[in-house]
């Protein structure tokens, strides 16, 4: 399947998944929907993270959460806080893993989760998503020194994927559709998983093709491994909250407009992809079309709705 073509069909798929609720405004203070109603009770948003998902989420020097994702809440809690009433919320981040995030919200734990998480049907039963804000897909991390050039190239051979994640259910799809034989690792977070495969334990880590080359910057390994491979999997990441709550998704909808109509998407993107981070490297990752024009149609929205 032809890149531009499968993300085509994603996104298709992100639109669905990603309009969970009507785009009109919703109600006043008065009948406020429960995550809502909880936040003006507390003064508090609970914003999950994760600890190594740069540059989407993951700690500074400091052990701050800081990221991509993560400013894209901090918007989202701006325009909660007009909602509410309340223009002093305070923020509470909290540490969540791929393998717990989807309980966490389940659970009432968090109340939005900021990190690096991919909108599917499967997902889309369970709990809601903002609109699109990037597309990744599935490759491989191997040492430089390594024959590896695809999946088919590790037959017999261990893989490490990062529980909970996507990625793990494309590898073992794959597994069993090409008879591969692999010997499937399986670390808790993906810090875990890259330490595996620079430890020996494992020939290759498999997860969306930024956080690969993400964490290959922060660990400043450009000259121990590469990313390699096919597009196993495509992945339209969103901010995940509660389902069944249309005036918190309208909210939602409704930030991500304004930084559509503000022209602030682009800009906010082209800060964590392409610019030295706070913790000193650089991704160089340019924008992809498929998601500068998903952002574009964001403007173009936020426009027909002023």
């Amino acid at each position: 399947m032809r890149l531009s073509t499968a993300i085509s069909g994603s996104l298709l798929l992100a639109a669905c998944l990603l309009a969970t609720g009507p785009l009109a405004q919703s109600a006043g203070t008065e009948g406020l929907s429960p995550t809502l109603s909880a936040i003006k009770s507390s003064h508090t948003v609970r914003l999950g993270y994760r600890e190594s998902s740069p540059p989407f989420s993951f700690l500074d020097q400091a052990n701050r959460p800081i990221g991509y994702s993560l400013e894209l809440c901090e918007a989202i809690v701006e325009e909660i806080g007009v909602e509410v009433d309340d223009p002093n919320l305070k923020i509470d981040y909290v540490k969540v893993t791929s393998d717990d995030r989807i309980d966490a919200v389940l659970q009432n734990k968090i109340d939005l989760e900021c990190g690096s998480t991919t909108a599917n049907a499967e997902r889309g039963k369970r709990v809601a998503f903002s609109p699109l804000m990037f597309v990744a897909g599935t490759k491989l991390m191997v040492p430089k020194a390594s024959s590896v050039q695809s999946l088919t190239d590790l037959k017999d051979k261990t893989i490490v994927v990062t529980k909970g994640t996507t990625n793990e259910q494309a590898i073992r799809a794959a597994d069993k559709k090409f008879s591969l034989g692999l010997n499937i690792a399986v670390g808790a977070d993906h810090e875990q998983s890259y330490q595996m495969l620079v430890d020996g334990k494992a020939d290759a880590f498999a997860t969306d093709d930024i956080l690969l080359s993400g964490l290959i910057v922060r660990h400043k390994a450009q000259d121990k491994f590469r990313v390699t491979g096919d597009y196993l999997s495509y992945d339209p990441y969103g901010i995940m909250f509660r389902k069944g709550e249309p005036q918190l998704s309208a909210l939602v909808e409704r930030a991500f407009r304004k930084l559509g109509s503000n022209h602030d998407l682009i800009p906010l993107y082209n800060k964590w992809f392409t610019a030295r981070l706070p913790t000193g490297e650089r991704l160089n990752v340019p924008i992809s079309l498929q998601l500068e024009e998903a952002f574009k149609a964001m403007d173009d929205s936020a426009s027909a709705n002023n």
